[in-house]
C-alpha cells in the first residue's frame, strides 16, 4: 500500500479530521474506504443544454418499498432523503434508477462519438437546477498523462461500494459511489460512480467519474461531472462544488439532504449487461 497524500499548510485541520479515521489507504494499490463523511487520505463534461425528448415523469414510476432515510444499499443515509421516490427507466429498459418524486429526468442527445444505442439522461431538481448526468456507450479513453508538477492533492470524503457491471484491469478498483475533493485555490468536490483510481500518492490531475463497462459495451458515467480538476480562478466551477475548508465538504456529505438524495440515486443505478 502506498503512502498517504496530505495537503500542506492550510490543511492542518483536515489532517486532524483524517487522523481520526481507522481507515486510510491508497487506491492505486487497490485499496479504498467505505467510510462516509470524514476525509480519508486515499483515492476520483458538464451537462449539455438541449433536450431532444424529455418530460418530468417520462419513464418514471413510483419506487416500490422506498423508505425515507435509507440508501439503495440499505444503510442509513447521512442526511434526510426525500419521502417519495420514483423509478426512471429508458424505453428499451437498458438502465433504471430511483430519484425523488419531485426531481426531473430528461433524455437528451448523446455526445458525438458515443457507441450506437448510447443514452444520455440529465437529472434536475424540482426547481430545474442540474444535479447529474447518466451517460452510457462512452468510447473507452486511456488515462491522460499527468506530470508530477501538475498533480494536485485530493481527498475521498465518501466512498461506498456498488454492484455494477464493469471490467477491471490496471488502474481500476471495484465500482464505488464517491464524493471526492481536489485542492486548488479552493477545494473542489464532485460525486459520481467510478472504478478508476484517482492517482499516485494522493495526487491527481483529474478525478474521473467514469466506470469501465463490460467489453463491447463502452464506458458509462453517472455524476455531476465526468472529470474533476482543480479549477483556475477564471474558470466556471459549477456544477462541481467548491468549499473553503474540508470541514465544509464533510458537512455537505453528512448534514445536507442533497447529497443523501444524490447518493441514493447513484447507488440505485441498474445497467443491463
Amino acid at each position: 500500500m502506498t503512502g498517504t497524500g496530505i495537503f500542506p499548510g492550510s490543511m492542518s485541520r483536515g489532517v486532524r479530521i483524517a487522523a481520526s479515521l481507522a481507515v486510510a489507504a491508497a487506491a492505486l494499490s487497490g485499496c479504498s474506504t467505505d467510510e462516509k463523511g470524514t476525509p480519508a487520505w486515499t483515492a476520483g463534461g458538464s451537462p449539455s443544454g438541449s433536450a431532444t425528448s424529455a418530460g418530468p415523469s417520462a419513464g418514471s414510476s413510483p419506487a416500490p418499498g422506498a423508505s425515507q432515510g435509507a440508501t439503495a444499499s440499505g444503510s442509513a443515509a447521512p442526511g434526510a432523503t426525500a419521502a417519495a421516490w420514483k423509478v426512471f427507466t429508458d424505453p428499451a429498459k437498458n438502465v433504471s434508477f430511483e430519484l425523488p418524486q419531485e426531481w426531473i429526468a430528461q433524455s437528451v442527445a448523446p455526445e458525438q462519438g458515443t457507441m450506437p444505442g448510447a443514452l444520455k439522461i440529465e437529472v434536475k431538481d424540482a426547481n430545474g437546477s442540474y444535479l447529474a448526468t447518466l451517460q452510457t456507450g462512452l468510447p473507452p479513453q486511456p488515462a491522460a498523462a499527468c506530470a508530477d508538477a501538475a498533480a494536485k492533492p485530493y481527498v475521498v470524503v465518501s466512498s461506498v461500494p456498488v454492484e455494477l457491471p464493469h471490467r477491471g484491469g490496471e488502474g481500476t478498483i471495484d465500482p464505488h459511489v464517491v464524493f471526492r475533493v481536489i485542492q486548488g485555490y479552493k477545494y473542489f468536490g464532485s460525486y459520481g460512480i467510478t472504478n478508476i483510481v484517482g492517482g499516485a500518492g494522493g495526487n491527481s490531475c483529474a478525478l474521473q467519474n467514469v466506470l469501465r463497462g463490460p467489453e463491447g459495451k463502452g464506458d458509462y458515467s453517472f455524476g455531476d461531472l465526468t472529470s474533476l480538476t482543480a479549477f483556475a480562478p477564471d474558470q466556471k466551477v459549477a456544477p462541481a462544488k467548491s468549499f473553503d475548508t474540508l470541514d465544509q465538504a464533510a458537512k455537505y456529505v453528512n448534514e445536507g439532504s442533497e447529497f443523501a438524495n444524490v447518493q441514493r440515486m447513484l447507488m440505485s443505478l441498474k445497467i443491463k449487461n
